[in-house]
């Protein structure tokens, strides 16, 4: 496998070029434009050319510096839809001529909104195929016919096994954050999935980092690939735009910490990370009693619901998104201004992935980690991997000045909004129920049923029993009325066996 290496490193989108320049067609440009995306960005001003002349190549740059439109473009141009008097000329008109493979639902669900926005002109049908939905839609569609599949390995795989998806008419073949797949196992479903496409294709590869794995890929599958890196060979993997802060945290005093910077006017949309599913959904509640507009986004929860989390931080009704490492792989909002990680990533390629949900694009942003003393020895791991010059960090509370300074908190500001309403307890509904119907008021009416104090048996008073208190229950049913006649008598219990067998067998659970 021959590698050609083109570097280049420009931090903001060539002013001087537009995608015409490049040889993209009018249909696709014009798409862009109403989207008011005119010039592209490094990335996209050195793949565009080579995978539009149909060339294999492997793109490395960080994330958030504009790869889906450095493929998906050219991608677009590459392929025959309905309106084209070349696609009657297909072999098999209707079945996907090109396929994208991402690690994640979200990844997927926002590559194929990004191509079926550059394709508003030209009328690409594009498909997205994950997991966690049903299948009804997604073979329905196939039916149908598409031009663009794009979808995660393990469904993709299952439809193809089904033989509902038929991929031997694939001319372009992307695998996009191939790192990434990696690190979740996806690999051998995408070698799988790679050995059901023409040889004959064009593969485009794309990923932040090129371990060993992901290299063996490459040389097996691709045919003389040109390598386009969008920065030098020693530029960190962090974007530059970004602006970094480290502090050791205590972990009781980070939802205090988190809730003043979320007040700091340069915060305007803020994702914040933790570890586990359950951590994310207990600082989602915490934020929300703190009179925050605050979502979270996991594994426990299901596709519906995730995309409805996303949608409402996408459109602003949410500022907050609390969200596990997993499930945000993939989101690309670019009005992001602020990436809280709550607690230490695992590893540096984590830390990458996590801040790189802001700075997007060329735009600013404000990535803050806050360390627990027992993760002091991790993060010096990952700030010798990734250079980061921070070694040593400063010990930080919600009240120290430095952190009001750094993160421009407004002076007097405290962790919980003033203004917000206090919320409804969990086990009530908005009418005053419990959860499992019974009415808050049920027993209110109920006349209180006056408990003897006095011991009694038999229905009469012991003599010199002492007398219990007055909030103990009685240890005997109530006295009978003078009416009722002499006690009766005590009746034997027998208790009934359930299992069968002789009287003497123990019964069994």
């Amino acid at each position: 496998m021959t590698l050609t290496d083109i570097n280049d490193h420009l931090p903001q989108a060539d002013a001087e070029h537009t995608f015409a320049d490049l040889g993209v067609i009018p249909e696709i440009t014009e798409a862009l434009e109403k989207l008011g995306i005119v010039n592209p960005f490094p990335i996209q001003s050195l793949a565009i050319p080579i995978a539009i002349a149909g060339t294999d190549m492997i793109g490395q740059a960080r994330t958030g510096t504009g790869k889906t439109l450095a493929f998906g473009v050219s991608l677009l141009q590459r392929i025959a839809v309905p309106t084209d008097p070349a696609y009657a000329e297909l072999k098999a008109p209707g079945l996907p001529q090109a396929l994208v493979m991402c690690p994640t639902r979200e990844l997927a669900l926002q590559v194929a909104r990004d191509l079926a926005d550059a394709s508003t002109v030209r009328r690409a049908r594009v498909l997205t195929v994950y997991g966690g939905v049903g299948y009804e839609t997604q073979l329905d569609t196939l039916a149908a016919g598409v031009d663009v599949v794009v979808g995660t390995p393990g469904r993709l795989l299952d439809l193809v096994n089904r033989r509902s998806l038929d991929l031997s008419q694939v001319r372009v073949l992307v695998l996009d954050e191939a790192d990434e797949m990696l690190d979740l196992g996806f690999l051998p479903d995408v070698e799988r999935l790679i050995s059901k496409t023409p040889a004959s294709r064009q593969t485009l590869l794309f990923s932040a980092t090129m371990p060993a794995a992901i290299v063996a890929l490459a040389r097996m599958h691709l045919n003389q690939p040109v390598n386009v890196r969008a920065e030098a060979h020693d530029s960190q993997l962090t974007v530059p735009d970004t602006t970094q802060f480290v502090y050791q945290a205590h972990d009781l005093d980070k939802p205090e910490i988190v809730g003043r910077i979320l007040q700091s006017p340069t915060c305007t949309r803020t994702m914040i990370f933790t570890r586990t599913k359950r951590a994310a959904q207990r600082l989602a509640d915490e934020l929300v009693d703190r009179g925050f507009k605050a979502t979270s986004i996991h594994g426990d929860l299901n596709q519906v619901a995730r995309e409805k989390a996303l949608k409402k931080f996408r459109e602003g009704k949410v500022s907050v998104l609390v969200a596990t490492d997993v499930a945000a792989r993939g989101i690309d909002i670019t009005d992001v201004s602020h990436v809280i990680n709550y607690e230490c990533p695992d590893s540096e390629m984590t830390y990458v992935h996590r801040i790189g949900r802001t700075g997007r694009a060329g735009a600013k942003g404000t990535a803050v980690t806050l360390v627990d003393w027992a993760d002091i020895t991790r993060w010096k791991v990952i700030n010798r991997a990734l250079d980061l010059h921070f070694p040593e960090l400063l010990e930080t509370y919600s009240t120290s000045a430095h952190l009001y300074e750094d993160l421009e908190i407004p002076e007097g500001t405290r962790g919980r909004l003033v203004d917000a309403a206090p919320r409804e307890p969990r086990h009530k509904d908005s009418d005053g129920h419990h959860k499992d119907g019974h009415h808050k008021d049920r027993h209110k009416d109920r006349p209180k049923r006056e408990r003897s104090r006095r011991r009694l048996r038999n229905g009469e008073p012991v003599e010199g029993a002492a007398e219990a208190p007055e909030s103990a229950p009685a240890e005997s049913a109530p006295a009978e009325s003078a009416d009722a006649g002499e006690a009766r008598p005590a009746r034997n219990r027998r208790r009934r066996r359930r299992s069968t067998g002789s009287a003497d067998q123990a019964p069994t659970e």
